[in-house]
């Protein structure tokens, strides 16, 4: 067999429709994923409780002796924002609201958060509890806790410095009381002595310290510990994890698509698989014999049945036709079906078809051809009719006639009859059984009879296996190792990879190979061309099965 090289077929680019046409196929992938997404969007949105969320904003105020005073340099400067959210967020806080609300502290600073925006002094602390009441509740408990918590943390700290203050003042005023019982009694006041001086000196100076004292402890004293107030309280309804479900849903479905895409791209990637008939011919190395589809019946159709076997009507129709042998790499080719249809097209135009099958395929073969044999019922072929040569007539010699004496007048005694010949009837012709079947005359006459031979009956040639008339034509089904014989012989492998059956018939006929569209596996088919070349045997074309995409 001459192998011919065959240049394999030259990659084409791969645009947006080839990649639109990835999802497409796959869209029982893509359809699971997206019902997948789906089922748990409703599963979160049937099975999880809803969450309500409540938002409380609170009014930040600085520590100023003036409440009616601007503070200087911004409001962030004037309020330390980040502290204030350390405190918002602190122990004593979650205690509060957990003691309100009745769920633990871990659930608490969980479901509080608190936003602090910069160059800002309003804080929102949002609550998400398992119903309104609870929102509300947490809210508002979050902002009330904070507030007091800050309150009582100046509080605290002015109590400190006033008792600073008092300690201060009552020592300063001890030493007063000191330093005015070490003045002399009767002192001079127009010149006093140096000691009255100094003593007087520090008398003043402590009376200017308890002033000061005095007037820096008033002014602690009048500061305002407001730590804020709040502005706007949580207060139902408030809305809920419920309030977008059409949204969510809306997005799971845009979601699943999404995935379901992503899915079908990477099995694409992991599983390739022949797509066009370009990309089976640079993987088989040989041409393309023909595309068939299937009829709105859902059986191939016949049309291109028929052009597929006028493609091999170079190997059939030649004074030695070889065997075709229809192999491929799994079960799932259709080749059984275009094998079946291969035979009843041929039978169909007058031939003799032997099909060899395997015994485990006959049973899915035999009802293909008895539909085809339902379609296309057994027709006899014209035969031009002859007439029957009629026998060439045996020249006779007729006798001389005799003379006849002239009729004499009535009376005379020379006057003579006339007598005319009877020539006796012939018998009919019997059969004589020594004579090889011939007709003879039995009669005894010198008369000579003509032999007619008896025509015969051709035998018509008798063909193993079942028959199965189609058309004008004929199918026999024999084993797949039936000795060849007579017509031509159509062999239905089995898959080829797992069995080496059809590998053997195709050294001995012409391989055919079956791909079946967006079905064969690209790494199998390579690996049945590599095994059918490593053994010698050099496939003539190959056939594409599924939906016609043109």
């Amino acid at each position: 067999m001459d192998v011919t090289d065959v240049t394999p077929a030259r990659q084409r680019p791969v645009g947006l429709a080839e990649l639109a046409r990835i999802p497409v196929r796959r869209w029982r992938t893509v359809l699971a994923a997206t019902g997948l997404v789906l089922l748990l969007v409703a599963a979160y949105l049937l099975f999880f409780p809803a969450t309500y969320t409540a938002t409380t904003a609170v009014v930040v105020r600085p520590v100023v002796t003036d409440p009616f005073s601007v503070p200087s340099g911004g409001a962030d400067r004037a309020v330390n924002m980040t502290a204030e959210s350390g405190i918002a967020t602190s122990n004593g806080v979650i205690d509060k609201v957990a003691s309100i609300t009745g769920r633990d502290t871990t659930g608490v600073a969980d479901a509080l958060t608190v936003e602090t925006p910069v160059g800002g002094q309003v804080m929102r602390f949002s609550y998400s509890g398992h119903s309104e009441a609870e929102a509300v509740d947490g809210a508002n408990g979050a902002a009330e806790a904070y507030l007091e918590l800050r309150k009582g943390m100046y509080e605290n700290q002015r109590a400190a410095v006033l008792k600073s203050y008092d300690d201060t003042i009552a020592l300063v005023t001890s030493q007063r009381t000191t330093t005015q019982r070490s003045l002399p009694a009767n002192q001079n006041s127009s010149s006093p002595s140096p000691r009255t001086s100094a003593l007087l000196d520090q008398l003043r100076a402590l009376n200017d310290q308890l002033a000061t004292l005095a007037e820096q402890r008033s002014k602690i004293g009048s500061a305002d510990l407001s730590p804020g107030s709040v502005t706007s309280a949580a207060r139902a309804p408030v809305p809920s994890s419920r309030d977008a479900a059409p949204l969510i849903l809306v997005a799971g479905l845009l979601g699943g698509l999404l995935v379901g895409g992503l899915v079908a791209f990477v099995r694409e990637s992991m599983d390739r698989r022949v797509r066009t008939a370009d990309e089976a011919s640079a993987l088989v190395g040989a041409p393309l014999l023909g595309t068939v589809g299937r009829d709105r019946s859902g059986r191939l159709s016949d049309t291109d049945l028929r052009y597929l076997v006028l493609a091999l009507s170079r190997w059939v129709d030649g004074p030695k036709p070889l065997p075709l042998v229809l192999l491929s790499s799994a079960g799932d080719e259709r080749r059984e079906q275009v094998t079946a249809g291969i035979a009843a097209a041929l039978a169909q135009g007058g031939h003799e078809v032997r099909l060899g099958v395997a015994p485990e395929s006959r049973d899915r073969i035999r009802p293909l051809l008895q539909d085809a044999q339902r379609r296309h019922p057994a027709t006899e072929p014209t035969r031009p009719r002859v007439p029957r040569p009629r026998p060439a007539p045996s020249v006779v010699p007729a006798p001389a006639p005799a003379p006849t004496p002239a009729a004499a007048p009535m009376g005379n005694p020379e006057d003579t009859m006339i007598i005319q010949p009877v020539r006796k009837p012939r018998p009919f012709p019997t059969e004589d059984p020594k004579n090889g079947g011939v007709y003879r005359s039995t009669t005894t006459s010198a008369d000579k009879t003509e032999i007619i031979p008896r025509v015969l009956p051709k035998e018509t040639p008798t063909v193993d296996g079942e028959e199965l008339r189609i058309g004008a034509g004929a199918v026999h089904l024999v084993p797949l190792d039936a000795p060849a014989g007579s017509g031509v012989t159509v062999i239905d492998a089995p898959p080829a990879l797992h069995d080496e059956r059809g590998v053997r018939a195709a050294r001995e006929g012409r391989a055919v190979l079956v791909a079946a569209r967006d079905k064969t596996r690209t790494g199998r088919l390579s690996q049945l061309v590599e095994r059918l070349r490593a053994v010698g045997v050099e496939p003539v074309g190959f056939v594409v099965t599924g939906e016609k995409r043109d």
